[in-house]
């Protein structure tokens, strides 16, 4: 039994505009492998996708929604012959550069919006042996960028009357919840922090959450298609919580499921952070804050 193998270089599998992506292909086999060639290609691709409630709004739409193909290039590491038994290793380097006038993207492993990045090791075998295939994902980060997050406070009050999201007021309990965001431009690689505190409220409260969504939007001419999930959801509070008691407003951005802010003229990833108040009788409040991420 032969396996395929890619080992990178780089150990964490972070690359740059401009680095080279090297490393070894490797063959294990117990016995003479014959093969007819051996290839390695590096790809890279931002792959839209409508949600279902989009698809029937958006027929036309649907059918021009292609992967945008950031790059593209093929090594040939072994014509068509036979490896000895054992174990063998062959080298590669590709530089990281985009196809023409293509934007390398940050990796982002979104739900309708998904760019990645992929080694595709593939060995054809004779007619009626199968090919061996292997895949390896490997990250991409800006190595600069002109917009750097710049500090914007943001000090906030909800109250029923402030609510933008509630079509009946009459039930919304008496309550005022006051406190900060430290900034709304954030660096992914810094915390989300911030403070709130609950000043009064009628109905006690059962639960204070943070919740992390991500809007992406894909588009063309026909029209676009705009969806809102959540990435994560953590609670900053549990039951009723004291009174005048500044409570920590503290998040860490996954690696991956975000990305800087990203628009271009086919698609759009953005981020929000919602408050979320759930009250004893499970009334529940949102009070939603849009951000802004840099990589810097």
């Amino acid at each position: 039994m032969a396996s395929l193998d890619i080992k990178l270089k780089k150990v964490n599998k972070v690359y740059h505009l401009n680095d080279m992506v090297s490393g070894v292909v490797v063959i294990d086999t117990k016995s003479e492998l014959a093969h007819q060639g051996l290839s390695l290609t590096m790809e890279g691709s931002a792959n839209l996708q409508l949600s279902a409630k989009s698809v029937g709004t958006l027929k036309a739409f649907y059918n021009s929604i292609k992967p945008i193909q950031i790059l593209n290039c093929t090594l040939e590491l072994a014509k068509s012959g036979k490896f000895n038994p054992g174990r063998t290793e062959i080298p590669f380097e590709f530089p990281l550069k985009p196809k023409g006038n293509k934007v390398l993207y940050e990796t982002y492993h979104g739900v309708f919006v998904n760019i990645q990045y992929i080694l595709r090791c593939e060995m054809r075998r004779p007619l009626l042996a199968k090919d061996l295939l292997k895949t390896c994902e490997f990250i991409v980060k800006y190595k600069d960028m002109t917009e750097k997050a710049e500090s914007k406070a943001l000090p906030f009050v909800i109250n029923p009357d402030s609510l933008q999201n509630v079509k009946d007021r009459v039930g919304v309990p008496n309550f005022k919840i006051s406190g900060k965001l430290d900034s709304t431009c954030c660096c992914i690689s810094k915390p989300f922090t911030g403070e709130l505190v609950v000043e009064t409220t009628e109905t006690p409260i059962k639960s204070i959450e943070l919740q992390l969504v991500r809007v992406e939007t894909c588009g063309c001419a026909e029209g676009y298609a705009k969806d809102a999930t959540e990435i994560q959801n953590i609670q900053i509070g549990e039951g009723d919580v004291c009174r005048g008691l500044p409570i920590p407003i503290y998040m860490v951005f996954p690696r991956l499921f975000t990305c800087p802010t990203l628009e271009t003229s086919s698609f759009k990833v953005e981020f929000e952070i919602n408050l979320v108040i759930i009250f004893q009788d499970d009334r529940l409040i949102t009070e939603n804050f849009p951000l802004k991420l840099t990589r810097f």
